[in-house]
């Protein structure tokens, strides 16, 4: 339900607390002195059925008895009681519940499930079970466990941990830090981390959400308001339990390596949230966001009192891969005071070499703290007077005078010089969060076009006959599927024809590599199932007994189908590397790529990336392993064609999207060398997918959906209309440069004369799930597309109304070009279950308005702006 009724949650205008009577110290009394005391302005009901009276306030028995229906309800009773007071509560017209009660079971005819079912009946929304409760402090709103009422701030704290919560509310109290607002969601039965992740992404009074959480349930919904969030500000997030035993028994490499902890860390990553390991560390983020705002750039300047303690902090800078400014750290010596600070601050605050300033301060007998951060205060502070860009400044500072002083110029100040270290580089991290995000992925190469009928077939034979892994030549067929080259091989039965098969490889001068062939035995290897350089017949024979006499003294149970006879390919200069699908079982399908071999568990050097991928996603994730330094030149090894690499990695993304029913792929090893890839050994295991709406199944993030391509003939002239891709900016670029400034004026309202990468990027990079764009293309000259004109839908958070825009080449006009698009948005907005699609046209823009009538829309004017029409079209009911 995303946002629905989140006002009621944090801005209510009375609040009823059920479970709250004469006995002080009670959950509910508690709760219900806590709102009291924080100053909230609307009337606070306490409801009890036996108690007369709470600290003197009246009770009544039940919601329904108050003269006035609450906006909140605060909900502390015992568990069987919830579903009653719930659909109590639903029929008086109270929006929004907190429930405090703990223990409500997960089964479906337990409480929790039960009161669920019963709050969705009555839109009510539920902050629970087994939540803290909330504060926002702005409306003087506190109806929380929280020991300490939390501070006015701009940083919303959501957490499904209610103890979380409260280690961060007293740091922030220690550090000045306050909030927008502090949710301690529990079990989240309703309200979830995706609905505050849209919430607070919007809200104005929040400039960073911090996000604790121990598992997400609906990773597609997280994903797409993570992303969304990201966007417009810093999502620091903490996961609890990132070593926490996952029960998984992995039958591959690529499986074993996709361990849960990756998996999510390659998802925030991914969602462009800023990933921290501890509390200690998402203090130090907190402490940074709450008085430093994102900047670009990433060089830090140091300035100290000391030798020793400038050389630690370099070295921290150094270690967590930081970029220190030119030259070594300022030692202004240990006897420097605060006019000695200031001196050399306001030098440093003025040098391009340098994009933000650590100022580190160890007290002594010479130099007072509060004397030194006063002066690093004022001289901030008159220096950033009438400056466009204002440079970061960074504080290490002891003292609580100090702290206040630092505070109070809107300095962020820590303990430690690695303390401040991370909070530096938490914002470097959040900038380059941000580039990846608008970053423009290059074009696929032209002629990588998989045989998808193919593939599917394969899969298909296989799944008929039961078979959970592809057989060794099934294999190869489907890497082939997808332009993956692989070694020749021969299936052969017996050892009879593996000798007639090795034959042909021995007599062209060639050795051979054998292979057990079972569905039975995952990794070769442990049954000694693998015999390489046989240059015999004989040496065929007798490898091929050895391999059957110990496969039945080790794995009695496995059946062995036969022999898979391939040439010896020579390692040589090739780097040995690991590719391939893995099954997480909350984010779906993750592309694994990493260091191969047979070790490849042990030396652990992998990274992994959610489907789908594009090139500079797919390069992004091969420079995140070890052994991508070795992909470079070194003394007489020439370097590996590392884009080859990459667009392997996207092929394999590209083939979990098409193939729902492929769960696992292990190319093992992938050698590679400057003339590009060749997948060595691999295996496939199926399991049989449902198929949905909205793309694959599983996948935690959209894929392009190509099922919305289209080829319209309009007027006798052949148009191309498919969803926006990415790598789509120099096509926007080039319609922008070329339209008539006359239709970008109808388009935005006014006129634009700079199309920069920013705007374009957002015009281009699309969360399929709630947003969609079609572009019109023709063929131009010497077959080059021409964009003719796009339309966009963006659905809001509830996904229950979207707002479309439409712009089109003046040329395109008369041809029923707009008419088309628009009837295709429409088509995919009622896919989606979009109710309702709205939009805003200038007055004059009568074509559009034409348009709109023809498409059953309803006009009405802007109250506000007369020469503004407010369109509609109700999809559903």
């Amino acid at each position: 339900m995303s946002t629905y009724r989140f006002e009621a949650l944090l801005t209510p205008r009375s609040v009823a607390v059920v479970g709250a009577g004469a006995r002080a110290g009670s959950l509910g009394r508690a709760v219900f002195d806590k709102i009291r005391a924080g100053g909230f302005a609307g009337p606070v009901h306490p409801v009890h059925p036996q108690d007369a009276e709470a600290d003197g306030v009246p009770c009544v028995a039940r919601i329904a008895d108050l003269a006035s229906v609450p906006d909140l309800a605060v909900v502390a009773s015992p568990p069987e009681s919830i579903p009653g007071i719930v659909a109590e509560a639903g029929r008086a017209g109270v929006r929004a519940a907190i429930l405090l009660t703990a223990g409500l079971g997960t089964g479906p005819d337990d409480p929790g499930p039960r009161a669920a079912r019963i709050a969705r009946a009555h839109g009510l929304r539920l902050l629970g079970p087994d939540s803290a409760g909330l504060a926002v402090p702005g409306h003087r709103l506190d109806a929380s466990l929280l020991a300490r009422a939390p501070a006015a701030g701009d940083l919303a704290l959501v957490s499904q941990s209610g103890t979380v919560a409260g280690a961060i509310v007293e740091w922030g109290a220690r550090h000045g830090a306050g909030f927008s607002a502090v949710m301690a969601l529990g079990s989240a039965c309703d309200v979830d981390v995706a609905d505050c992740l849209d919430h607070f992404a919007n809200c104005l009074r929040t400039r960073a959400i911090l996000l604790c959480l121990d598992g997400v349930s609906d990773a597609r919904r997280f994903m797409s308001a993570a992303r969304a969030a990201a966007r417009t500000k810093p999502v620091v997030v903490l996961r609890a339990g990132r070593h926490a035993r996952d029960g998984r028994d992995p039958e591959t490499h690529t499986g074993a390596l996709a361990r849960p902890d990756a998996v999510y860390a390659a998802a925030f990553r991914r969602a462009g949230l800023l990933a921290v390991e501890d509390l200690d560390a998402m203090f130090s983020a907190a402490e940074t966001l709450s008085h430093q705002r994102p900047f670009a750039g990433k060089r830090l300047a140091i300035l100290t009192n000391g030798r020793g303690i400038g050389l630690l902090a370099a070295d921290r800078l150094a270690d967590r891969g930081g970029v220190p400014a030119d030259g070594p750290a300022v030692d202004l010596g240990i006897t420097a005071d605060g006019p000695a600070y200031a001196a050399a601050l306001a030098p440093m605050l003025a040098d391009h070499a340098g994009d933000a300033v650590l100022s580190v301060h160890v007290p002594t007998a010479r130099s007072d703290a509060a004397a030194v951060a006063q002066a690093i205060a004022d001289t901030v502070t008159q220096t950033r007077r009438g400056q466009g860009r204002k440079k970061p400044v960074f504080a290490v500072s002891h003292g609580e005078e100090a702290a206040a002083i630092l505070a109070g110029a809107g300095i962020p100040h820590f303990s430690t010089e690695s303390e401040a270290i991370e909070g530096f580089l938490h914002l470097v991290r959040y900038r380059e969060a941000q580039d990846d995000l608008m970053r423009t992925p290059g074009s696929l190469p032209r002629d990588f076009s998989p045989d998808t009928e193919a593939a599917e077939a394969i899969v298909a034979a296989a799944l008929r006959q039961g078979a959970a892994w592809l057989d060794p030549v099934a294999v190869a067929g489907l890497l082939a599927a997808y332009g993956i080259e692989t070694v020749p091989l021969t299936l052969a039965p017996d050892i009879d024809a593996a000798a007639a098969a090795a034959w042909t490889i021995i007599a062209a001068g060639g050795s051979v590599a054998l292979k057990v062939v079972s569905p039975d035995v995952v990794h070769k290897s442990d049954i000694g199932g693998v015999h390489l350089d046989l240059t015999s017949e004989q040496d065929v024979r007798d490898a091929a007994r050895k391999i059957l006499v110990r496969a039945r003294r080790e794995r009695p149970d496995a059946r062995v189908t036969g022999f898979a006879v391939q040439p010896m390919v020579r390692k040589g200069q090739r780097r040995e590397l690991i590719a391939g699908l893995a099954e997480d079982s909350v984010f779906g399908p993750v592309v694994v790529f990493g260091r191969g071999g047979t070790a490849v568990e042990v030396i652990d050097d992998r990274a992994l990336g959610l489907p789908p991928l594009d090139l500079a996603l797919a390069d992004d994730l091969i420079g995140r392993t070890r052994v991508a330094r070795r992909l470079a030149a070194y003394r007489d090894v020439p370097a590996v064609d590392r884009g080859a690499i990459a667009l392997t990695l996207v092929k394999l993304a590209q083939l979990a999207a098409d193939l729902p029913d492929v769960r696992e792929l292990d190319i093992n090893p992938l050698l590679a060398d400057a003339n590009g890839v060749v997948a060595l050994d691999a295996r496939v295991r199926l399991r049989a997918s449902p198929r949905r709406a909205g793309g694959h199944p599983r996948f935690a993030i959209r894929p392009y959906p190509a099922e919305w391509m289209r080829t319209l003939t309009l007027k006798g002239r052949t148009v191309d209309v498919r969803p926006v891709r990415p790598e789509d900016e120099p096509l926007f670029q080039a319609f922008f440069a070329t339209i008539d400034p006359e239709d970008v004026r109808l388009r935005f309202f006014a006129p634009v004369r700079d199309f920069s990468h920013a705007f374009l990027a957002r015009l281009t990079q699309l969360d399929y799930a709630r947003a969609i764009a079609f572009v019109a293309l023709d063929a131009g000259e010497e077959g080059a597309k021409r964009m003719l004109g796009a339309v966009r839908l963006h659905a809001n958070a509830d996904g229950t109304s979207g707002e479309y825009a439409i712009l089109v080449r003046s040329e395109a006009r008369g041809t029923g070009l707009a008419l088309a698009l628009m009837r295709l948005m429409l088509d995919w907005a009622a896919s989606e279950g979009i109710g309702t699609v709205e939009g805003t046209v200038l007055a004059e823009n009568r074509a559009m308005l034409a348009v709109c009538r023809r498409l059953g829309f309803s006009q009405s004017r802007d109250p506000e702006d007369m020469g503004v029409v407010k369109v509609r079209l109700a999809l559903q009911g």
